[in-house]
């Protein structure tokens, strides 16, 4: 069935996917010879993300369960049953010592790896959390809703710091660029925004409609952002020209 998520591992040629059959697999690459095949969740995997360190590996699923494996031994060491309706996604700190959840709930939790357990629960949204993504080495999390709107969170206050209104539609996804100062998320719509987090501002906009687009993410520069549309198709933006530099047909 639909793939619904792939992450990387931070240090070997090693891929996570999660899928709508209930299961996540890693696989090798370029070779795509099975690794493991992981099944512990009763509805579809929506989310997959490798810890920091690369040792164990996050997964988020519509039976709003959050399940920690422990990939060296095949096994899931802990059960996150802090949610009350599916996850939508699941995001590390760059420490591992803390990761962010986005629930149809409404709610985004950050949860202590540690302690094993729910340290935050982020209210202010009032609609579907789809998104989460922590600003590199900083307390900040951005969070991307249905209800048409990317806030930013403070994870020492636990409050919401800013909020960026723009959009028309649901926000299907939120990335920072690797500096940290710019944010760029996407809806429904197929619009891709670019916010100036320090100036707390729009900086640019692309209109990739009208299909919705559905994941968005920036490159090492910062400049070129990659849009995964409804369609079937990635485009390539390049932000410092304003112009999409090519479509990825292939899908």
């Amino acid at each position: 069935m639909a793939i619904t998520c792939i992450d990387l591992h931070p240090r070997k040629p090693v891929l996570a996917t999660a899928s709508d059959d209930l299961s996540f697999k890693l696989m090798t690459v370029p070779q795509g010879e099975l690794i493991m095949s992981g099944e512990g969740h009763k509805e579809w995997v929506s989310a997959v993300k490798f810890h920091p360190k690369g040792l164990h590996l996050l997964t988020s699923s519509g039976d709003s369960l959050i399940k920690m494996w422990d990939i060296a031994n095949y096994s899931c060491i802990q059960t996150y049953k802090d949610h009350t309706q599916p996850v939508w996604d699941v995001d590390f700190h760059d420490t591992g010592d803390f990761f962010a959840s986005a629930s149809m709930d409404h709610l985004a939790k950050v949860f202590d790896v540690n302690a094993g357990k729910c340290r935050h629960s982020l209210r202010g949204h009032v609609d579907s959390v789809n998104s989460v993504n922590f600003q590199p080495f900083s307390n900040i999390l951005a969070t991307a809703s249905a209800d048409k709107t990317v806030s930013l969170w403070d994870l020492r206050t636990s409050l919401c710091v800013q909020t960026f209104f723009g959009h028309n539609n649901a926000v299907n996804d939120v990335r920072f660029n690797l500096i940290g100062d710019k944010i760029v998320s996407c809806d429904a719509d197929g619009i891709v925004k670019i916010w100036d987090v320090r100036m707390v501002k729009e900086k640019s906009q692309l209109d990739a409609g009208p299909y919705a687009a559905n994941a968005v993410d920036f490159d090492v520069s910062g400049t070129i952002i990659g849009v995964a549309l409804d369609k079937g198709e990635i485009k390539i933006y390049n932000e410092a020209m304003d112009r999409i530099e090519t479509t990825l047909k292939g899908h």
